[in-house]
């Protein structure tokens, strides 16, 4: 000991009829490696043997006390001892319950490392009448936040815990008036005085889960946690407010409130005594007044599992094989929670949660028919057809090669699996090679079908060199293989088998959507991109093609119509005899210069064009319309005027270039004037606003080549954002050249969005171009946005951008060389395993709210990206009726909105058909949902979706097989992180863009998604 009167731990020991279980209490005490202890045993009024063994102990060691309790209870005997405790530090340990036997030596050196902490802490099992036991860990975030931790549930067993003894002095002891709880309330207020938490990693403690423990009295316990429970989010009146450092309670501040834990304590204790043999419904009666708004399915789940486990006295292992024991007990207290939830796919859901939860910790030895859940081996040497149990659409299998297991799988149901069917799902699991060379002589594969699939093999072998980039080669050899397994001879299915109940499902989708109607609409976008001479050899045959559509560029547009008439005002102010208009294209600028000339020659290299142009300007009797090539015809000579706009950008090179502005200065007479308007390519300049069409030079460019050239000279330019527009003067011999005027003016016109597109304003850091050939990437960020919107309920803020911040966003990535793809597009790369070319983003909504129409496309357009919004098909037309809670629901874009951006680009994946949560429907629901809005996308949009997001991101194994069972390729979760090349294609992850996320956070995450 330390001294002879203060030890160094006092140990306190209520005991009130512990003559069964005392002598292994005080043995753990007298195993000690640290003896330096005295043990406080109070004699609560017992009436058996316990007396008698506490005086046989004390007589035993001196270091053992005994004491009389007034008989009220644990908490008034633990003070009784704590009175007459002498020890530095105090450890509270019931009659039943015992310590390893380095408990004392390592708590205690835990404390003495960390000066200034008031308590330490360690693991502890439960121990079971059959001996069993379950070890619980120490929770490290008891010691980050103990006050909000605790707020929440009274972690540690009182016996895993060593006390300051200075600790308990601040706070009181145990307040008398609880008989349960009453250690959770110390740990409390020990934590709101700011009491520092030590965590001891290991199991040291040991509690004896027994039946006479006060533990059962689970009216008190609800009463009592009620009291707890509500001081801790208020003010306590038993603490000082100068040491309080929570005078208000536990933070509200991450949605747990005193009525959100009392709710989840409710719970706890109608599974206990679900587990014990009890009605559990009746304790939820105290909750009907409640209103769970969260995400509380996985929470509600653990907390049946602990509670139940705890009534049983079972460890997680046995629960399985004690199914009927609980099952349907806690089936209609699972129903009773969906009923006040008012809920029934939620309560379906913790179902589902709650059986995997219990087929987790089973081996399967033996099949396990739970509620909706059969948990079974198969075996692929020998997988018999399994028609399931009546009631059961889930399955939780152990896909296993004899013993050994090799996946483990949660399928849906809807029929019979047939053994076909169960080598499908090997090589959907497996591959190929790993599940048939399982399970050939078991499916009756004979030699000739080894031929046929071998011969399937060696085909796919001769497929394009492209296909087989990287592991492009093992997906094309399995689904040539999978191709040939399915042309061999095989037992037809049976008419209740899961794939025929799933073409049953399908035609029904099929049937009851086609009476909506079609809304297909023909795609009206027009291809304004600046065309690629080198495509052709033929310069003629090449603009023959560009002017198969008529007004290729929308000469008509405001934007147009405003350059044709500032080329005007930079017209000579005399009289102009001869004039030439270079590349007239259909006459419109013709038609509104011939009459500013005498004679006016309009050529242009495409005979289609030329006839358009005679045709516009029929009533004009001034112009003369000719063919001709500007780079390898002659010009008429003594000209007035040469008009040349928007055409130098496709000669074939620099040289080429300097030749025609020499012969343009040679066919003009002294004093005559060269007009000439060119818009500013990013290519030649990506420091200033431009068009990104990739040409080698543009308005930059030009200006600079003719002002080079020898007897021209600059006299006045009218300059804009995106062109300028040069007259230039012909020397007349012995006149001086004059400075050039030259005019800056905005853009008053509208800019159509096909125009838009092909702009970068304020330049670019990078080209997509440029980066198409020097970037590759193994993954691809895709960003999920809700609403572009400046207005709606506080609550919703978090999925909620303005309209301000999306345009930042979308124009840092634009201006940044990044490129949207979309899902089928997505889908190759990760089936081929191909780097993505440059810098590729994907752009994702989910709801199919109006604003996307109304906000966010138009934006999206004029930067030149697409997007992929996620649809609630039954809800297209209506309002987000999930939101309702909060306020007036938004708007949902009808099925024609939808056709009509699908025509215009946008693409539309599957959100489900109901908005409910996926792992919250049957297998039954679930799979007609996923049919009804892939065969509702496809009438709407004229496409085959091939892509699904699950409401709240709520995807699971069953979900994915079953979504590319009825078509789709591609699927996502709500996990934040990039898409990559490695990711599961049904699974892959999306980066939220939130409401409240500025924009240098949201470069952040897009550059380190690279």
């Amino acid at each position: 000991m330390s001294s002879a009167s203060h030890p160094r731990t006092s140990v306190i020991i209520p005991a009130r009829n512990a003559g069964k279980t005392l002598a292994e209490t005080l043995d753990s005490l007298l195993a000690q490696t640290d003896p330096d202890w005295e043990a406080l045993i109070i004699n609560d009024g017992s009436t058996d043997e316990t007396a008698d063994l506490i005086e046989c102990y004390v007589q035993r060691d001196h270091r053992f006390v005994g004491l009389h309790g007034s008989g009220l209870g644990a908490s008034g005997a633990r003070n009784i001892g704590l009175a007459s405790a002498t020890g530095q530090r105090v450890l509270f340990l019931d009659s039943d319950d015992w310590i390893d036997h380095r408990f004392l030596m390592l708590m205690n050196s835990a404390l003495d490392a960390a000066p200034g902490a008031d308590l330490a802490y360690c693991g502890y099992a439960r121990i079971m009448p059959d001996g069993h036991q379950q070890f619980v860990d120490a929770d490290p975030l008891i010691a980050e936040a103990p006050f909000e931790k605790l707020s929440k549930h009274c972690a540690p067993a009182i016996h895993a815990v060593l006390l300051n003894r200075h600790a308990l002095s601040r706070v009181g002891g145990f307040d008398t008036d609880l008989q349960t709880c009453e250690d959770w309330d110390l740990w409390q207020r020990i934590a709101r005085l700011g009491g520092r938490w030590i965590p001891v990693e290991g199991l040291f403690s040991y509690y004896r889960a027994s039946v006479d423990s006060l533990s059962c009295d689970v009216g008190q316990m609800l009463t009592d946690a009620r009291i707890v429970i509500g001081r801790c989010f208020s003010g306590d009146a038993r603490l000082s407010d100068t040491n309080d450092h929570y005078p208000f309670g536990a933070s509200t501040a991450d949605g747990w409130t005193a009525d959100l834990v009392y709710y989840y304590f409710v719970v706890s204790c109608a599974a206990f005594e679900i587990g014990r043999g009890a009605n559990g419904i009746g304790t939820l009666d105290v909750l009907r007044n409640f209103h769970l708004s969260e995400d509380y399915s996985k929470y509600i789940v653990e907390t049946l599992f602990d509670g139940v486990m705890l009534g049983l006295r079972a460890i997680p292992a046995q629960l399985a094989a004690r199914w009927s024991d609980f099952g349907s007990s806690i089936t209609e207290l699972i129903a009773e929670l969906g009923r006040l939830w008012n809920d029934p796919v939620a309560a379906r859901r913790v179902q589902y949660g709650f059986e995997r939860l219990v087929l987790d910790y089973d081996d399967l030895a033996q099949p396990r028919h739970l509620y909706l859940t059969l948990g079974l081996r198969v075996d692929l040497r020998h997988p018999a057809p399994l028609s399931p149990p009546l009631g059961i659409d889930r399955l939780y299998v152990y896909l296993c090669d004899g013993r050994d297991v090799l996946a483990l799988l949660d399928l849906g149901i809807l029929g019979t699996i047939t053994s076909r069917h169960w080598l499908d799902i090997a090589v959907a699991q497996l591959g190929f090679p790993t599940a048939l060379a399982i399970a050939p002589l078991s499916l009756g594969l004979s030699s000739l079908t080894w031929q046929i699939i071998l011969q399937g093999l060696r085909a796919a072998k001769h497929a394009p060199r492209e296909l087989f980039r990287r592991s492009g080669w093992r997906r094309i050899r399995q689904a040539a293989a999978q191709r040939a397994l399915s042309s061999t001879s095989a037992p037809s299915r049976p008419a209740t088998s899961h794939r025929e109940q799933l073409l049953h499902l399908q035609k029904q989708a099929e049937q009851s959507t086609d009476a909506l109607g079609t809304y297909l609409y023909t795609p009206v976008d027009r291809a304004v991109r600046k065309p690629k001479q080198e495509t052709y050899a033929d310069r003629k045959a090449y603009w023959e093609n560009v002017f198969q559509e008529p007004d290729p560029w929308n000469y008509g547009s405001p934007y147009e119509q405003e350059k044709y008439s500032r080329q005007l005002l930079l017209l000579p102010d005399r009289p102009i005899a001869r004039a030439i208009e270079i590349a007239c294209a259909e006459g419109r600028f013709t038609e509104i210069l011939a009459p500013h000339v005498e004679r006016l020659i309009a050529t242009d290299i495409s005979p289609t064009a030329l006839d358009r142009a005679r045709h516009r300007c029929r009533a004009q009797n001034n112009i003369d319309f000719r063919q001709l090539d500007l780079a390898i015809d002659p010009l008429p000579e003594d000209l007035d005027l040469i008009i040349c706009s928007e055409v130098l950008y496709y000669l074939y090179s620099d040289v080429e270039l300097k030749r025609v502005a020499e012969k343009f200065a040679a066919a003009l007479r002294p004093g005559g004037h060269l007009l000439a308007a060119h818009a500013f390519e990013l290519k030649e300049d990506t420091s200033r606003t431009g068009f990104d069409w990739g040409n080698p030079w543009g308005a930059k460019t030009i200006h600079r080549v003719f002002s080079e050239v020898s007897g021209l000279y600059l006299d006045r330019s009218i300059c804009t954002d995106l062109y300028r527009i040069d007259r230039f003067s012909r020397l007349v011999d012995g006149a001086p050249s004059y400075d050039a005027m030259i005019e800056s003016l905005p853009i008053n016109a509208e800019i159509d969005v096909e125009l838009d597109r092909q702009i970068v304003w304020g330049g670019a850091i990078a080209r997509r171009a440029d980066l198409a050939v020097t970037e590759r990437h193994r993954q691809v960020p895709v960003l999920m946005y809700h609403r572009i919107a400046d207005q709606g309920p506080l609550e919703l803020a978090p999925y909620r951008v303005s309209l301000k911040m999306f345009q930042a966003q979308m124009r840092w990535l634009r201006r940044n060389g990044y490129h949207t793809i979309v899902s089928d597009e997505l889908a190759w790369f990760l089936a081929y395993n191909h780097p993505f070319v440059g810098r590729p983003v994907m752009i994702t909504f989910d709801d199919g709210y109006q604003d996307f129409a109304d906000t966010a496309w138009p934006l999206l357009r004029r930067h030149d990206f697409r997007a992929e919004v996620f649809v609630v098909t039954d809800l297209v037309g209506g309002r987000a009726d999930w939101d309702c809670r909060f306020g007036d629901p938004a708007s949902l874009m009808a099925p024609d909105t939808i056709a009509t951006l699908a025509s215009q680009g946008a693409r539309f994946g599957s959100h489900l058909a109901s908005h409910c949560g996926a792992d919250g429907l049957s297998t039954r629901d679930l799979a007609e949902e996923l049919l009804r809005s892939r065969h509702c996308l496809s009438q709407w949009t004229g496409l085959q979706p091939c892509a699904l997001a699950a409401p709240f991101g709520l995807t699971d194994q069953r979900l994915q097989r079953l979504a590319a069972e009825c078509g789709y390729s591609i699927g996502f979760s709500t996990e934040s992180a990039a898409a990559s090349l490695s990711d599961d294609p049904m699974r892959l992850p999306r980066m939220e863009v939130r409401g409240d996320m500025e924009l240098e956070e949201f470069v952040s995450v897009l550059e380190a998604s690279q």
